[in-house]
């Protein structure tokens, strides 16, 4: 498997709100859109990029950021280019769910992950699994300052732990993975070892946040934009939902199905990346 290098980049940060800033993911796959929100007493980092390198790159960065305040980390869930290079901060908090996650499944998402070989595998050569420095039930609020972040645990979506980050005053919303944009929405549908997304019950995260009215989305991969980011996610969701169940009582085999629903939504958007995730959510939507 040829990847390209999953290497964050802090020259294109960019302001997306009064003390808001976001490391963009560049459009590169296995880089995450990385945020950093100030507040007058410390800031708070979201996500670490792949491995330790570049979670040492986003850490530099936000302690020239911080200017000697605090920096706390979160992440949005527990896959490797979101979480697995939170060992180089020194105050790392998340919700249960997503502790449970690493705990859980994080080794092997490990070794999948450096079965990719090249510089992904490089890049984790040194890992080992993050432990949190606080774990939390429920919403966390943390004060930095002049600014209170939350950190809000959805329920299951596209992981059992997804959570959400946010500013509120800024009206700023980071997503993970729970959206994306210029891609089909990733299904990580491995039976039998994970098998924890919902396609139904990340529909209705996605009716919560889009509630919410953010008025910045952040997604985990691709373009910043407003809630217009939410609501196309939610709306390939339901597609994808309904061209799966309209086969999914026939007497087709699941290999057709995927066939059908992959040709019918490649046709509806072209122009996004990644078909490869329509079939692990067919098969997803199959079973729910």
């Amino acid at each position: 498997m040829n990847l390209p290098d999953p290497a964050v980049h802090v020259s294109g940060v960019t302001e997306v709100a009064d003390g808001v800033l976001v490391i963009p993911n560049e459009h590169v796959g296995l880089v995450p859109n990385i945020g950093i929100v100030g507040g007058t007493e410390a800031i708070l980092v979201v996500d670490t990029g792949l491995g330790l390198t570049n979670a040492a790159l986003v850490r530099d960065f936000a302690e020239e950021v911080a200017r000697g305040r605090r920096i706390h980390l979160t992440t949005t869930h527990f896959h490797p280019e979101h979480a697995f290079g939170s060992s180089v901060f020194d105050s790392y908090l998340i919700n249960r769910a997503q502790a449970d996650d690493l705990r859980r499944k994080g080794s092997g998402y490990l070794r999948m992950f450096r079965g990719f070989g090249g510089a992904i595998a490089e890049r984790l050569a040194d890992v080992e699994i993050p432990v949190p420095d606080e774990v939390f039930d429920g919403v966390r609020a943390l004060d930095l300052g002049g600014r209170t972040v939350l950190l809000r645990p959805t329920g299951r979506g596209h992981t059992l732990g997804d959570q959400v980050v946010e500013v509120p005053d800024a009206g700023v919303l980071f997503t993970g993975d729970l959206a994306e944009t210029g891609q089909f929405a990733i299904f990580p549908w491995f039976p039998p070892h994970d098998t924890d997304v919902s396609g139904l019950a990340w529909i209705g995260v996605l009716d919560g946040l889009i509630a919410g009215e953010p008025r910045v989305v952040v997604p985990g991969h691709g373009s910043v934009g407003d809630v217009a980011v939410l609501q196309g996610v939610r709306d390939y969701l339901g597609e994808l939902r309904d061209e799966t169940w309209r086969r999914r009582d026939s007497a087709a085999g699941l290999d057709e199905i995927v066939a059908e629903v992959t040709a019918v939504l490649a046709e509806r958007h072209p122009e996004w990346a990644g078909r490869e995730w329509i079939e692990p959510g067919v098969g997803c939507l199959c079973a729910e």
